[in-house]
C-alpha cells in the first residue's frame, strides 16, 4: 500500500510535535507547525491536526494555546527479516523476500513506525547511509512499497544483477540515480527497467552498547 501524500504529511506533523514537545518542554502552536512542516496555511495544519485528534493520535482543548497532547498508543510487532547493503549492493532471493520467517519480532512503538501498512525491519549493513544517520548495524524499519517519490531512503531490487541496495532515489533523464548518504562514495546509475523498489524507510532503530 502506497502511504498517500496526505498521510505522509500527517506523519511529518506528528514527528514535529513529538520532537518539538521532546525539545521544548511544551506543544507547539499551529504557526510552529506550519513553519516547521513546511505548510502553505494555519488552515491546511489546521485540517491535519483536526484529523489527527479524530484518528485518537493526540487530543487538544478547544480554546487553550499550545494545548495539544499525544495520547499513547499500542506497540506494534514489525518482523526482521534480515540484512540489507548501504554500500555496494548484496545478494538476496530473486523473489525479494529476505528470509521466509522472521528472524525475531520488534516491538515497536506507533508514535516511532506510524500506522503505515506492511511494516518489516531489516539491519544495515555498511556506511553508504551514514550522513543520514544511519549507520553500521542499525535497523532500518520499511513500509513495503513499490512506488517513492523522489529522495525517499528505500530498498532497491536490482533485478539484472539479483542485488538488494539501500539508497536514496532519484529519477532522472534516462536512468534512475541511487544516491549514497556519504560523500566518500559515488551513486549509481541504474536503467529504469532494472529498478524495483521493495519499501520504504519509515523508521531507524540503533542500539547502543551492544
Amino acid at each position: 500500500m502506497v502511504r498517500s501524500n496526505t498521510g505522509r504529511t500527517r506523519d511529518r506533523i506528528l514527528q514535529f510535535v513529538q520532537s518539538f514537545m521532546a525539545d521544548k518542554g511544551y506543544s507547539p502552536s499551529v504557526g510552529d507547525i506550519v513553519e516547521g512542516c513546511g505548510l502553505s496555511s494555519p488552515n491546511l495544519a489546521q485540517y491535519h491536526l483536526n484529523v489527527l485528534e479524530r484518528e485518537g493520535v493526540l487530543r487538544r482543548t478547544p480554546g487553550v494555546f499550545r494545548s495539544i497532547q499525544l495520547v499513547q498508543r499500542t506497540n506494534r510487532e514489525v518482523p526482521l527479516l534480515g540484512v540489507i547493503a548501504a554500500g555496494s549492493p548484496i545478494p538476496v532471493p530473486e523473489s525479494g523476500i529476505w528470509v521466509s520467517e522472521a528472524e525475531e519480532i520488534i516491538d515497536l512503538s506507533r508514535d516511532l513506525v506510524g500506522d503505515g501498512e506492511n511494516l518489516f525491519a531489516l539491519r544495515v549493513r555498511g556506511r553508504s547511509m551514514i550522513d543520514a544517520c544511519v549507520m553500521d548495524g542499525d535497523i532500518v524499519v520499511m513500509e513495503a512499497i513499490q512506488a517513492a517519490s523522489d529522495g525517499d531512503m528505500v530498498a532497491v531490487w536490482l533485478k539484472d544483477e539479483h542485488e538488494v541496495t539501500l539508497k536514496r532515489i532519484y529519477r532522472e533523464s534516462g536512468h534512475v540515480r541511487l544516491q549514497p548518504a556519504n560523500r566518500q562514495m559515488e551513486p549509481l546509475y541504474v536503467d529504469p527497467d532494472n529498478v524495483a523498489i521493495q519499501g520504504r524507510v519509515v523508521a531507524v532503530i540503533r542500539k547502543f552498547g551492544v
